[in-house]
């Protein structure tokens, strides 16, 4: 099974760890790292105010200033500690696999790069949606590890948003196959964790509903190269998009999290 990644470069553990994982079982046969630029993130916040309105957006940047004050330094020795026992796991990736530098995932470049690797399957570990003609390429499928149960927490923040509304069995990982809309591909697995919402960020619990299922998601990928895995049906449920995280939101969380925390920590949904 021939795999490739796409990831961001600002992202320790999907651009060092995950490609020791997919070696481990596959022939990794490419990646792709993606440098944000000025003009992606200006066209972010634009269509984020466009979306919640100024005033909920204040809301929105209130929250990256008290992640960056408060949250990030702890999460970020996790990622460290969590990174080197990766590390511990599974061995260096093979010297020569080709990397691809660029800003957009979406360029006649790198349909060219992922044309001329040729993988089976692909993994797209990044915030960008992709072309058809980008997703498309791989024979057997562009996969991605969607932080949120779909089809009820689509986009990128779907923890946080369950634990905001205290929706607590659909705190998890969605692995999906990418189509044209946005997480709204046939569903392969579900996969959680016995999370602790009192004291773990959401970013850390977002991180371990994927680093704590590696096993499970090779087991799943390798079903899905055979052809023997099964799609889960989602026929009927309730369906929703939901956009960055809120500041006001983030406190009433974990002012909730307090309340419940008598009754223990949680588990996530794991279907596969």
């Amino acid at each position: 099974m021939k795999t490739l990644l796409i990831c961001h470069e600002g992202a320790l553990l999907n651009r060092e760890g995950l490609p020791r994982w997919l070696a481990s079982f596959s022939d990794l046969v490419g990646i792709i790292i993606l440098h944000d630029s000025r003009r992606r993130i200006c066209g972010q916040l634009r269509r984020e105010i466009k979306r919640v309105g100024l005033v909920r957006f204040l809301d929105v940047a209130a929250f990256r200033i008290y992640y960056r004050l408060f949250l990030s330094q702890t999460d970020s020795l996790w990622e460290t500690r969590k990174l080197t026992e990766l590390k511990s796991l599974y061995p260096e990736i093979r010297a020569g696999i080709p990397i691809l530098h660029t800003a957009s995932p979406n360029t006649s470049e790198t349909e060219q790069f992922i044309r001329k690797t040729s993988p089976d399957i692909m993994i797209a570990r990044c915030k960008m949606l992709l072309k058809e003609s980008i997703f498309s390429v791989p024979t057997h499928g562009t996969f991605v590890m969607h932080p949120g149960i779909c089809p009820e927490y689509r986009n990128s923040h779907g923890c946080f948003w369950a634990l905001v509304k205290g929706d607590l069995n659909n705190v998890g990982m969605t692995l999906l196959r990418i189509d044209k809309g946005v997480d709204t591909g046939p569903v392969y697995g579900y996969y959680g964790y016995r999370f602790d919402e009192r004291s773990e960020s959401h970013t850390i619990i977002q991180q371990r509903v994927v680093f704590e299922n590696l096993d499970a998601l090779k087991s799943k990928l390798l079903d899905i190269y055979a052809g023997t895995a099964i799609r889960l049906d989602t026929s009927g449920r309730q369906s929703a998009t939901w956009g960055a995280p809120w500041l006001t939101a983030y406190l009433s969380w974990k002012r909730k999290a307090r309340q419940r925390s008598k009754c223990g920590s949680f588990r996530s949904i794991t279907t596969t």
